[in-house]
């Protein structure tokens, strides 16, 4: 199985203090991995760095083969365009576009035609649960469809990495969970490698692995013994 994400001694550092170093993670397609550790140890930044939305201070960090801290901020960003796939905690769904047009936007900005858009956009609401929704706006959604409207967002162009910053934080547990599933079957049904960032134990129990974070580096989680 091919490797997405290859990293190798990656180290932030803000000032003279390290916020991890010698992390060091390969991630193959198709494969779900969760992120877990202390507050402030930097998962989220480590998400951001495998995004190419933060730099690093040591060490190198290929996605596909591409080879990120090579790039320049505009090949990045064209990079990110096809290959990546974001969801946040805060589900950053543009209020002033329906729910159909929020799910279309990366496919337009890969310059994709209208006629090219609208049946991907439908078959993504279907995957999702949302068929019928594609003419409402943000406001008209709760919580839970909110994110579903995000994920579809993050997988509409296939990209080969999707990234998750506690996407299920803001949501009761019910909900959490459908959102969960969402987003692990349609990662698994394109082949996505899926990088999830939880503090929630059912949210990482689910994952293929799960990874412990901290300020000197990256290593299986090992289960709590039983009781």
């Amino acid at each position: 199985m091919s490797v997405i994400v290859d990293i190798a001694g990656l180290e932030k550092r803000y000032g003279e203090t390290a916020v991890f170093s010698g992390v060091n993670l390969q991630v193959h397609a198709g494969e779900f991995i969760a992120i877990v550790g202390d507050s402030g140890v930097g998962k989220s930044t480590l998400l951001n760095c495998m995004a190419g939305l933060d730099g690093w201070d040591a060490g190198s960090l290929h996605v596909q083969g591409a080879d990120l801290g090579a790039m320049s901020d505009e090949q990045l960003a064209l990079w990110r365009r096809s290959a990546v796939g974001f969801v946040f905690q805060a589900f950053h769904v543009l209020p002033h576009l329906d729910v159909a047009q929020n799910v279309g936007l990366p496919l337009l900005l890969l310059g994709h035609k209208p006629a090219q858009i609208t049946p991907r956009v439908e078959q993504m609401l279907q995957a999702v649960g949302l068929q019928g929704l594609g003419t409402r706006l943000p406001q008209q959604l709760s919580g839970g469809q909110l994110q579903r409207v995000a994920i579809a967002r993050a997988l509409v162009h296939a990209p080969a990495l999707v990234l998750a910053d506690e996407p299920t934080g803001n949501l009761d547990p019910s909900t959490a969970e459908l959102v969960l599933n969402t987003l692990i079957e349609q990662s698994r049904s394109s082949q996505a490698a899926l990088i999830l960032v939880t503090h929630s134990e059912a949210a990482s129990s689910r994952a293929d692995r799960v990874l412990h974070l901290t300020s000197t580096g990256i290593a299986a989680r090992h289960a709590p013994p039983a009781a």
